[in-house]
């Protein structure tokens, strides 16, 4: 009898591909095994502490990053949809090591939502990718920023931690400015751009809800104010502070509401 493969050997595959082509479609595949029931809820491989990456693009440190400007021209439209390729592919691998890395401490239902997610930011940088292409760029062309993994290492220890930072922060923070992206890039006269931002937009409401669905699972497991205990843990590992505005009625949506992030320096 052949031993069914677990999830996270698929999770790691995901996490040590670097070709980007070959990351998209290993995602996938690990979604479609999971979603058939081909892998076992087995948790036993460790995660990298960096996932692999590609030769370009070139990383480089946030303040090293060459400005993008707000013009309109062709130029500075590639680099704004480069930047968000960027982040995309970075968020297949946060995905996919929330569920290798953190898996084991929750119920089947959070690797079906966090395999939701991963096979859903690998659709996202796939559309910019091939944005990019007709634009006669493509992913790697332009250097990108080297902090989006920061948060990862930080939490890489608690789980409550890492839902906290990631999704509740920086894809909260997506909500609160993509659709002015979106209204930006139409004013250029890219409108397909622009409907492959409101798409981002519509899933990335989906991707804070599931963080904020588990971190109050989480609180409540450990008896604690998930309030108090969110604006405890952005204090300790979110560095920066929350600025506005805030897309309330999107964060509303996402379970993200007010009393969570009001008042947080």
């Amino acid at each position: 009898m052949i031993e069914q493969p677990s999830v996270g050997a698929a999770v790691l595959r995901v996490l040590q591909t670097a070709d980007p082509v070959a990351k998209v479609m290993a995602a996938r595949h690990a979604a479609r095994q999971w979603r058939l029931g081909r892998l076992t809820h087995d948790f036993s491989v460790t995660m990298p502490a960096v996932p692999a990456r590609p030769e370009h693009p070139v990383l480089l440190r946030p303040r090293d990053m060459p400005r993008r400007g707000t013009g309109t021209s062709v130029p500075r439209r590639i680099a704004l949809i480069h930047a968000l390729a960027h982040i995309e592919f970075v968020a297949i691998d946060l995905a996919f090591d929330m569920i290798g890395r953190f898996g084991a401490q929750f119920p089947r239902e959070f690797t079906d939502d966090w395999m939701r997610v991963g096979s859903e930011e690998a659709m996202h940088f796939a559309l910019l990718d091939r944005r990019l292409r007709a634009m006669d760029s493509s992913y790697g062309a332009l250097p990108a920023h080297d902090g989006l993994w920061d948060s990862a290492k930080s939490t890489a220890h608690d789980a409550s931690a890492r839902l906290a930072i990631v999704p509740m922060v920086l894809e909260a923070r997506g909500l609160d400015v993509t659709l002015q992206t979106v209204d930006r890039f139409k004013r250029q006269g890219d409108d397909l751009t622009a409907k492959v931002l409101s798409r981002i937009y519509q899933d990335e409401i989906k991707h804070v809800f599931y963080g904020t669905k588990w971190f109050e699972f989480s609180c409540k497991k450990h008896n604690r104010s998930p309030h108090d205990r969110w604006k405890q843990l952005v204090k300790i590992h979110f560095k920066g502070g929350l600025k506005p505005p805030f897309n309330d009625s999107a964060r509303q949506a996402a379970g993200l509401t007010r009393e969570y992030y009001y008042g947080v320096e």
